[in-house]
């Protein structure tokens, strides 16, 4: 990328404003880290939706996903975002959401929205924030489980602390929108 995408560099300002604190916190993985990204707090922002659609439905397009998904509770606004700017645009791109575990009662899902999809359709997964990429991993084993076929993973953030090199051994590699070099400098990775 030759210039910055002027969308690029306005999400990057909203991310910094509302999701990024220089604190010391606990990880999911128990591991301590000095910063934090909530990155709900711009995801769940219009302005924030719109930007993260815009960006990513490209990236989407580009690998052949018919449809985008991921873990709950950090995908779900993402995916959201990114279906409807597709529709927007006349295309059909479901979005579906990823349980931790499948649902004790009702129709005992693990995925919603799968009445969209059908088996061996390509897919998107759709992650946050990706430090470890233990969540993503698990998302990735519950698509393939239920017959998808994950083409593609794209995250928000990539926190640079394993996730990459974890995906990759697993087969996949991490598109992310930010690294945290970039999310902090303001250089495209």
């Amino acid at each position: 990328m030759s210039a910055v995408d002027p969308d690029w560099e306005k999400l990057r300002q909203l991310l910094l404003a509302k999701s990024y604190a220089k604190r010391k916190v606990v990880l999911v993985s128990g591991r301590e880290s000095d910063f934090y990204v909530d990155c709900r707090q711009t995801t769940l922002h219009g302005e924030g939706a719109r930007l993260v659609g815009r960006l990513f439905l490209g990236r989407v397009k580009a690998s052949g996903a018919r449809a985008v998904g991921g873990p709950t509770l950090g995908a779900d606004p993402m995916i959201t975002a990114i279906a409807l700017t597709a529709a927007l645009e006349g295309l059909d791109l479901p979005a579906f959401i990823i349980r931790k575990e499948t649902k004790g009662h009702g129709m005992g899902n693990r995925i919603e929205g799968m009445g969209n999809l059908a088996p061996g359709m390509p897919v998107a997964i759709v992650e946050d924030v990706v430090t470890t990429a233990g969540s993503t991993l698990s998302a990735i084993e519950a698509a393939q489980g239920a017959k998808l076929e994950v083409v593609q993973v794209l995250c928000l953030v990539d926190r640079e602390e394993g996730g990459r090199e974890n995906l990759a051994a697993r087969g996949f590699s991490l598109d992310a929108l930010y690294t945290k070099t970039s999310l902090l400098e303001g250089r495209p990775a």
